[in-house]
């Protein structure tokens, strides 16, 4: 299932006219390459949850046969957050099943993380990678009022949740009836009723379109990940 329906407000003025999902990458589209990305890795129903410019977005994607899929298009009256929109389409959630956001670009190997998804004792597994933020100043290290030591511009790393998650039908049951409901509020109510969550490391390509320089970036960096995927040759320029 792909999360489609943002409003993609930090990506404006580009959202005013064309939803995020169908942002150019390349020769395609962001949506485009989740769906061809997903069908490589075996996986033949795409489930996409919309809200925002939704029939725009149907009249794009249309039934996936051109993708060699089947795609159904869910559409939201109000936003449902990154979890209520499965409360619309639980009937059709009666295995394990992969929920990505509609806003990132990946080489993660997406079966294999269904695959553990599906085997490990947790209805919810959380794809997980390490977001690196340069710091500008010197960090002091010191015991008292004596300086031990000094570590120059030092980077802070951070994992976080990457926007992917394999889940098991049994975890609907939390989900609420048409109610605006994010994984962050699922994880909460799972780990307050001590529900197991496992994790997920990413090591492969990953990154977010929220906003317009990490837009940039995926347009810059994106192709080149593929062709080394693929082991050919990229065109592709990247900036020092």
């Amino acid at each position: 299932m792909i999360l489609a329906g943002g409003l993609g407000t930090r990506l404006q003025p580009l959202t005013n006219i064309i939803p995020k999902p169908l942002l150019p990458i390349g020769q395609s589209t962001v949506l485009e390459v989740q769906i061809l990305t997903l069908k490589r890795h075996g996986f033949s129903e795409v489930i996409i949850a919309t809200n925002y410019m939704s029939e725009y977005l149907e009249s794009v994607v249309g039934d996936g046969s051109r993708f060699g899929v089947n795609v159904i298009v869910s559409r939201e009256q109000e936003r449902l957050g990154t979890c209520g929109p499965l409360s619309l389409v639980k009937d059709r959630l009666t295995d394990p099943f992969v929920v990505m956001n509609g806003d990132i670009l990946t080489t993660l190997d997406l079966r294999a993380f269904g695959d553990f998804a599906a085997a490990i004792d947790a209805d919810l597994t959380v794809g997980t990678t390490e977001f690196v933020t340069p710091f500008q100043f010197g960090r002091v290290i010191s015991t008292g009022s004596y300086l031990t030591g000094v570590e120059e511009k030092p980077d802070f790393r951070t994992e976080i949740l990457a926007g992917v998650y394999g889940m098991k039908p049994a975890i609907l049951s939390l989900i609420p009836e048409g109610r605006y409901f994010g994984i962050d509020d699922l994880i909460r109510l799972m780990l307050s009723r001590e529900r197991r969550i496992a994790k997920y490391q990413i090591h492969d390509y990953w990154v977010d379109i929220g906003q317009l320089s990490d837009y940039e970036l995926a347009k810059e960096t994106f192709q080149i990940e593929e062709a080394r995927r693929r082991g050919a040759p990229s065109s592709a320029k990247t900036t020092s």
